[in-house]
């Protein structure tokens, strides 16, 4: 995506936008010959716009890559994933309001279960409620650390963010996180000579943390990734010349969506509720980015029934959708987290989009099978979604001569 390009292009019109976001809805059938999760799901609504639009399957980062929530999500917005490339860190800093600064140093961080030789047998520690993490959080706030202040603050459920402040430090962190259970957590090594310092600062505070946690069971050790310090980039508005609004549940996709100067409409995390907000604000905004979480989570814990009926429930509210008029809907996942994996994979992504403008294709039924043969392509960049909304909403002017 060229940013200086299309802001060449783009012009203004009072036309609207929705990007409904289903996190980790692609997948895999649990055995070969059967349907994903998604095939599986009884979907009417989204089959009704899948045939009246056009379909497809979208790479966010590249083919065989295993993209993260953030490259994926900033794809889907139209940033180059790979040059607006940012730590978890951050995302979480600004999905709980952390007033972050631009020499701090954020990371993600899990409450994770440690077994007595250090390995870890669960990085999610069970999924613990919010609560029990405030608690823990109280006990790691005590952490002091020589050179640096250190803040911990509760994101949800096992989540919490981790922010260094000091002179001279540096987010050129490796990751603690192995990402796999049966593994030890990794040393939050330097990658550079200039980040030793902060490297140092980190296993100290890893020590103690742990020492703290040692009898707190499940949630007895922590993993921490995606160092990162703020970035400075282009807004969403200043490319696209839309006024966006985000409505999600989870703070770290709240976190990405300031990140590029979408405002924040706070919402319950309840998917009902948050078509109720976009109901709300429907005048205010002409592109709005809303988030369905629980999709990606039921996928990574292998629950295949679970993902498919929570795709379902989406499905429900998309009449409300429509009845609203927008001029585009786009729904789509991120990326594809197949419960059969129960993980983030590489599976390339459905894709519709929908516009009074759309040249339909033949797809009758949204889910992957039929995408492949969908008129946006069975594998196409991500970053191309925003030009395509852009264009089917009458706000692309025409190029040369």
């Amino acid at each position: 995506m060229d940013f200086e390009f299309i802001k060449q292009v783009v012009k203004p019109t009072n036309t609207k936008i929705v990007m409904l976001i289903m996190d980790g809805l692609g997948g895999l059938p649990e055995k070969p010959g059967g349907k994903t999760e998604l095939e599986a799901a009884r979907t009417p609504n989204l089959d009704k716009l899948a045939e009246e639009g056009v379909c497809g399957l979208h790479e966010p980062v590249g083919p065989g890559i295993i993209p993260g929530s953030g490259p994926s999500h900033l794809a889907v917005f139209g940033y180059d994933p790979i040059a607006h490339n940012v730590g978890r860190g951050v995302l979480s800093a600004l999905g709980v309001d952390f007033d972050l600064k631009s020499s701090d140093v954020a990371a993600r961080g899990n409450f994770c279960t440690l077994d007595k030789g250090g390995i870890v047998t669960d990085r999610r520690a069970g999924r613990i409620s919010t609560e029990r993490n405030q608690e823990l959080c109280s006990m790691l706030k005590e952490i002091k650390l020589p050179g640096a202040e250190v803040f911990v603050q509760t994101e949800k459920e096992h989540r919490f963010l981790l922010v260094l402040r000091g002179e001279g430090l540096s987010d050129e962190i490796n990751d603690t996180d192995p990402q796999e259970v049966g593994k030890k957590q990794i040393p939050p090594e330097p990658k550079s000579h200039e980040a030793k310092k902060t490297s140092d600062l980190l296993k100290e505070f890893l020590e103690k943390a742990h020492q703290k946690l040692s009898d707190s069971h499940p949630a007895n050790g922590i993993l921490l990734r995606g160092f990162a310090m703020y970035p400075d980039w282009p807004s969403f508005q200043q490319v696209f010349g839309l006024k966006p609004a985000a409505i999600a549940a989870y703070p770290m996709y709240r976190g990405l969506a300031k990140l590029i100067g979408m405002e924040i409409l706070q919402t319950p995390d309840d998917i009902s509720e948050e078509f109720g907000v976009l109901e709300k604000n429907w005048e205010s905004y002409d592109f709005f980015y809303v988030h369905a979480k629980h999709i990606d989570s039921s996928g990574e814990d292998g629950n295949f029934k679970e993902k498919s009926r929570l795709i379902e429930e989406v499905d429900e509210h998309v009449p409300r959708l429509r009845k609203l008029n927008p001029d585009v809907i786009i729904v789509t996942g991120d990326h594809s987290t197949p419960s059969l994996m129960k993980s983030h994979s590489w599976h390339p992504v459905p894709v519709l989009l929908w516009s009074p403008l759309c040249r339909p294709d033949n797809i009758k039924r949204f889910g992957e099978r039929d995408c492949i043969a969908g008129g946006l392509g069975a594998r196409f960049p991500a970053v191309n979604l925003m030009p395509l909304a852009l264009a089917h909403a009458g706000r692309l002017g025409k190029f040369g001569a």
